[in-house]
């Protein structure tokens, strides 16, 4: 493909990072700004420029979706062959095809969910946590292992990090140690290892690293705001004392700092790369004038951490309504009285098509579909299943509808 047509249709800001060719380059990208379209256009436009071939590029993102999405893109673009993997996928694939020549043996066991093993590895030092302590020990320990904690180090460190550990911290650190010894006696493999494993691989086998950088020549790394300390460590690995890399994100937008990410590494990029080439995505393609301005002011009252660097958004829709806004008790209230609001909108002519209740997390959607159910308001869940669906739910109520029955000739008796 011809490389100017590669950058048909980009804006001055999108041009600019897709002809800066060479690393380190940062990408500062604000919501809206059309950032994928830019670095695969970028890596587009190197692979058609004779810059890089198309199999030496890694392309990180944070979630398989995303990194369909992008590999879809590069296709249309005429770069096929690049290899668009998050972290995980990433580095599962480069520690499977090295586990023979390094280890030997029978390759560990993945494990997707830590629950299981956590809780046989507090029962075995004495503890019974339930279903929702399960759950927080490990993230906790998903936390200690991406900030590169030892278990004989978790009491310091979780002090000094100001976190609030879900039982004494003693208690924490015995059940990691007992998760860990359980997780190599029984051969299984979490991400965390995973990652740790494939970055200690390279570093320890010259052999190994020279063949991974054989291969990976160019990186371009995506919500680069979201990076922990793990994942860094492995971004080095893959590197070595090269440079030929492109950063992509907005330390406004990050969200998994409790889960041991730091903006930090985006922020810090300059200092790191002095000769590094910054460039703004300023252009919001995605909101109204009205709530590029909300967003605006919201990211400059939190100025003061990650967001002192926040990007300023120019909107580039035409104008829309003001946002309003309404204050409630707490939560409950607040569904009911978006619910009530919805029902006037339909009554008023708006389609119910056209409304749409935003949630963080899933778990926020039940609240929202009592208060919708109760005002008679027909609405589909997306994302999820209907909280009164899932599985779970369903054998709750099934049991509490036992319970308020009772047994055969017996007075029910209040839940």
């Amino acid at each position: 493909m011809d490389p100017d047509r590669v950058l048909e249709g980009l804006d001055p800001e999108q041009t600019q990072a897709a002809r800066a060719l060479r690393g380190p380059v940062c990408i500062l990208a604000g919501a809206g700004t059309g950032k994928t379209r830019a670095i695969t256009h970028r890596i587009a436009y190197a692979v058609a420029s004779g810059v890089v071939s198309e199999q030496q590029v890694l392309a990180v993102t944070f979630t398989a979706r995303a990194a369909g999405e992008m590999r879809g893109r590069l296709r249309s673009l005429g770069a096929p062959r690049v290899q668009a993997r998050t972290f995980h996928a990433a580095a599962l694939r480069q520690l499977a095809f090295f586990w023979p020549d390094v280890v030997g043996g029978e390759k560990p066991t993945l494990i997707e969910s830590k629950i299981q093993a956590v809780s046989r590895a507090a029962h075995s030092v004495g503890l019974q946590p339930d279903r929702a302590g399960l759950r927080d020990l490990a993230s906790e320990i998903e936390w200690a292992k991406v900030t590169q904690v030892r278990p004989s180090d978790y009491d310091k460190a979780v002090t000094k990090a100001g976190r609030q550990a879900p039982m004494p911290a003693g208690e924490v650190a015995r059940v990691f140690e007992a998760y860990e010894d359980l997780r190599r006696e029984h051969n299984l493999l979490d991400f965390e290892s995973m990652l740790e494993l494939t970055a200690g691989m390279i570093n320890e086998y010259p052999a190994i690293a020279q063949r991974v950088r054989d291969q990976y020549r160019y990186f371009v790394v995506d919500e680069f705001q979201d990076v922990n300390p793990l994942q860094r460590l492995l971004l080095d690995a893959w590197l070595g004392d090269r440079d030929d890399l492109c950063v992509v994100g907005d330390p406004s937008q990050t969200i998994y700092s409790f889960a041991g990410a730091t903006p930090g590494y985006l922020t810090g990029f300059s200092a790191r790369y002095p000769h590094a080439t910054v460039v703004e995505l300023v252009r919001d393609y995605r909101s109204t004038p009205q709530v590029v301005r909300v967003a605006n002011h919201v990211i400059g009252q939190a100025r003061g951490s990650a967001s002192a660097q926040h990007l300023t958004l120019r909107a580039q829709r035409p104008d829309g309504p003001d946002p309003m806004y309404q204050e409630y008790d707490d939560e409950p209230a607040e569904a009911t009285g978006v619910a009530r609001k919805i029902s006037v909108l339909m009554e008023g002519g708006t389609p119910a098509s056209e409304i749409a209740v935003l949630v963080r997390t899933n778990a926020q959607s039940a609240a929202y579909e009592q208060a919708l159910t109760d005002e008679g308001v027909p609405f589909t869940v997306r994302g999820t299943t209907r909280f009164f669906e899932r599985p779970e739910i369903k054998q709750a109520v099934h049991t509490l509808r036992g319970a308020r029955h009772g047994a055969a000739g017996e007075e029910p008796e209040p839940l």
